[in-house]
């Protein structure tokens, strides 16, 4: 794993322009800091809760691409502390992203966390595994409860990876965050109207006439 994310972004060009503006100093401090061999348990949560990212590629001709990648949360595997897996769906059978790995395997992942305004940013050495080749590995990313057709695996070796700020990420929300972030009105509101429906009852039933035997 390179030294950090740093390392590998800040490319002499990147330097001269930092050095342009007045960054450099800052930024040569933060690339020459040390970071942890591979993905802490922060990262492995935040990547296991993730149920999409951005894949960017690199073609023949140079031209970089960029594709949403979705599934269940978790659908990207952590497989161990250098190691990211997982199945890729059937889709519109363009295969840019594929067909560019084959010709240049670095590529970049750009994991976000729309709600708290976090991204995790991942440059890695990607390789295409056949489903064929490796029934194990298979087993071990397919999401079964996840309506997909599967047609190969990726493979992702960590090179490295930072944390980005939170400026200028608008906060966005799934339904699922939603429901999480109102289930606890939605309780009290339900435990509001039972207790006025057993009031309306009480009063119901005092209001009743008398019924002798």
């Amino acid at each position: 794993m390179a030294n950090n994310y740093a390392s590998l972004a800040f490319t002499e060009n990147v330097r001269k322009l930092q050095e342009k503006f007045g960054s450099r100093n800052a930024y040569a401090r933060f690339e020459k800091a040390v970071y942890v061999d591979g993905l802490g348990r922060p990262e492995i949560s935040f990547i296991s809760q993730r149920d999409s990212f951005y894949l960017a590629t690199i073609g023949e001709n140079g031209y970089p691409y960029i594709q949403h990648r979705g599934g269940p949360a978790g659908f990207l595997h952590v497989l161990d502390s250098h190691t990211l897996g997982l199945v890729d769906f059937k889709g519109n059978k363009q295969y840019i992203s594929v067909g560019n790995i084959l010709t240049h395997p670095q590529v970049s992942l750009f994991l976000m966390d729309y709600p708290r305004q976090t991204r995790l940013k991942i440059y890695a050495q990607a390789s295409v595994v056949e489903l064929a080749d490796r029934p194990d590995l298979f087993a071990k990313l397919d999401p079964t409860h996840y309506a997909h057709t599967p047609e190969r695996m990726l493979l992702f070796r960590i090179d490295a990876f930072d944390w980005n700020c939170p400026q200028h990420i608008t906060p966005r929300y799934t339904e699922a965050d939603m429901q999480e972030v109102f289930s606890a009105q939605s309780a009290y509101i339900a435990k509001l109207e039972q207790e006025i429906s057993t009031l309306r009852n009480t009063v119901k039933a005092k209001d009743a006439p008398y019924e002798s035997g």
